[in-house]
């Protein structure tokens, strides 16, 4: 995937890969786009804010080589559908059995803080990227997500509710055919001031496994080919 739709987002990017950070001096960062991974079958779509500047802008994989990721992983593992509790590289052995993780951003931004304009620019790739999967249910890490998630259903699927769903921990709604389900995102922000405890995520992807078991499939047969 290559794109360079959005000045800044390119601009922090390239920046990031070139300069590194002194603890990744010696490795090639992956400085562009990064995808979404795991089932092309999922049923359940989980969906972040964007690439972490020494994360998935490092190693080319979503939430993978930073703190969001170890807790993401470490909980998709305890819940059963990773198959391993880290996701430290590309060629780690990673798999996901139902599950697929992608952002609402592809590209690293500043301050881990996209813009409207950026959110929007880079909107028609998440809508795709539902299309093709075809998810049962989606879960949003974040208010950021929620509002990028919940425009990619109603666009797929139909009307947003009324009233609006509003994000919060546990919360589920109903868009179309499909469940969106919001989680608080697995930053240090939340994980170190104890806003998003292990049981409390672990209960979130429970819950999502479980709605995705229980909804009848529905949609086209899915091809990430160019996702």
């Amino acid at each position: 995937m290559e794109c360079r739709a959005c000045a800044r987002l390119v601009a922090w990017r390239e920046d990031v890969a070139r300069e590194r950070r002194a603890a990744y001096r010696d490795q090639d960062y992956w400085g562009r786009p990064v995808t979404g991974f795991g089932d092309p079958r999922a049923r359940v779509l989980i969906v972040g804010l964007a690439p972490a500047a020494h994360g998935a802008n490092r190693t080319g994989r979503v939430f993978t080589g930073d703190r969001s990721g170890d807790w993401l992983f470490a909980s998709l593992h305890r819940v059963g559908v990773a198959a391993l509790p880290t996701s430290i590289s590309v060629d780690d052995g990673q798999r996901l059995e139902g599950v697929r993780i992608t952002a609402a951003v592809r590209c690293a931004p500043p301050a881990n803080a996209p813009t409207p304009r950026e959110r929007d620019t880079c909107a028609p790739w998440l809508l795709r990227e539902v299309q093709l999967t075809d998810p049962r249910v989606v879960v949003a890490l974040g208010g950021f997500a929620w509002a990028s998630a919940l425009r990619a259903l109603a666009e797929a699927d139909g009307p947003i509710p009324t009233p609006r769903p509003r994000f919060g921990h546990g919360v589920q709604a109903r868009v179309g055919p499909r469940w969106l389900v919001g989680c608080y995102h697995p930053s240090q922000q939340n994980t170190f001031t104890g806003r998003l405890t292990e049981p409390m995520i672990d209960a979130v992807l429970e819950q999502a496994i479980a709605l995705g078991d229980s909804v009848p499939p529905e949609g086209i047969e899915p091809s990430l080919d160019r996702v």
